[in-house]
């Protein structure tokens, strides 16, 4: 298998695949890159897989091989990222931030973070993974920073909102310990919290910060920064539309997981590509 084979792979599940796919081909190959490495680490972190020692021990590996790559070796594991890192400029702190969101995960289970530990996960998991891609896309530095900013929070709350009854089942609660509080829930026990049908309002308090990140991404894209935009023009429009259906089900047990309408996203890919 290819690299860029391994890499199209990794990034294949995610449901903007067909986003990047319109890319450049330079382009479209970092980003499987980029997607690729987010997909490893992420596994780390989440397949449970080892103890806790045993997986903070991987993702230190990937920090050695960034180490190697960066300093102008082979790079050992993470050597798919070479052309990336060097046609893009890719900041090594953002990949750094991005494995130190991982560790937050397996140094012990999140659950009802305060509102500036889970800014911090975001911004880690979700805003960093923005700014090295918004380099690819060819983004001024401070629209990018500020896309990256707004859009990786609005996606990772989103994600979390959608994501409750997955993420208790492995022992996280990713719901502020503030907005928790201000539903009257109080915390302790995992599966309690999430049965609690005073949930949905401390979700809608989540899913009030992902909504202004989202009306933020929205104006800096309004701007029509210079880049490659469609793919996060994809992103804000069809996670704005999962949020939207999520709110007006609301968070209350029981849940069912709301899924992206492929139809939908291939639609709204279309009219994005004719420039609508």
């Amino acid at each position: 298998m290819t690299t860029i084979d391994a890499t199209r792979r990794a990034a294949g599940s995610s449901s903007f695949y067909s986003g990047m796919r319109v890319l450049p081909k330079r382009e479209r190959h970092a980003m499987y890159a980029i997607y690729a490495f987010c997909r490893f680490v992420d596994d780390i972190a989440d397949d449970m897989q080892g103890d806790r020692l045993e997986r903070m021990r991987a993702l230190e590996g990937w920090r050695a091989d960034l180490d190697h790559l960066y300093a102008g070796g082979d790079g050992g594991q993470a050597a798919f990222l070479r052309d990336a890192v060097a046609r893009f400029r890719l900041e090594r702190v953002d990949f750094d931030a991005v494995i130190d969101g991982m560790a937050m995960d397996v140094q012990r289970d999140v659950r009802w973070p305060s509102g500036a530990e889970l800014d911090r996960y975001c911004d880690r998991v979700a805003s960093a993974v923005g700014r090295l891609s918004v380099r690819v896309f060819g983004m001024d530095d401070a629209p990018g920073r500020a896309l990256s900013h707004h859009l990786g929070r609005a996606l990772q709350l989103t994600n979390i909102l959608r994501d409750i009854d997955e993420d208790a089942a492995i022992g996280r609660v990713y719901l502020s310990r503030e907005s928790l509080a201000a539903a009257g829930i109080g915390v302790g026990d995992v599966a309690a919290v999430v049965a609690d049908p005073r949930i949905d309002v401390a979700a809608r308090v989540l899913a009030g910060q992902a909504r202004s990140h989202f009306e933020h991404a929205q104006a800096l894209l309004r701007e029509r920064p210079r880049g490659h935009l469609i793919a996060p023009k994809l992103m804000a429009a069809a996670y704005g539309e999962l949020l939207r259906r999520m709110e007006k089900r609301g968070w209350a047990p029981p849940r069912e997981r709301v899924r992206h309408n492929r139809l939908a996203l291939l639609w709204t890919l279309v009219r994005l590509r004719l420039g609508y």
